[in-house]
């Protein structure tokens, strides 16, 4: 198999508000757009934001809808990214675990993202492959 890109596709009912989101907020580049969907480059993959046209999970009701993904972006100062989406009127959840730091947070559409430190993520890396020898 000979693969030529890869990307995440993110179906999504408020479609308009996510745009924003990942433009202003994510501060992504826009790779192409239409009125039904966004391209965003996304650290090496593309990351295309869909408007949501699937009967069954347009009529999900959003009180019953679980998010079971996360989209994980590793970055050097969690710290510094919380505070700077907490001035953007982002709600973000801080935790520092014993592994390592993450940041956790809802794009408008209720999809899952989180910051985890790059630092913990290269130490879990390490550790794995001491001790998977």
């Amino acid at each position: 198999m000979e693969i030529k890109r890869t990307g995440l596709i993110l179906y999504v009912k408020k479609y308009k508000e996510c745009i924003l989101f990942y433009k202003t907020i994510l501060e992504l580049d826009i790779l192409f757009q239409n009125e039904e969907l966004t391209c965003f480059d996304f650290y090496g993959i593309y990351l295309m934001v869909e408007k949501e046209d699937r009967i069954i999970y347009l009529n999900v009701e959003e009180k019953s809808r679980k998010n079971y993904n996360c989209i994980r972006l590793n970055v050097n100062d969690v710290k510094k990214e919380t505070n700077d989406l907490k001035n953007k009127g982002v709600i973000v959840d801080y935790q520092e675990h014993h592994w390592g730091k993450v940041a956790k947070f809802f794009d408008p559409d209720g999809n899952f993202i989180a910051f985890k430190d790059e630092e913990g993520f290269v130490k879990q890396l390490k550790n794995y492959r001491l001790n998977s020898k």
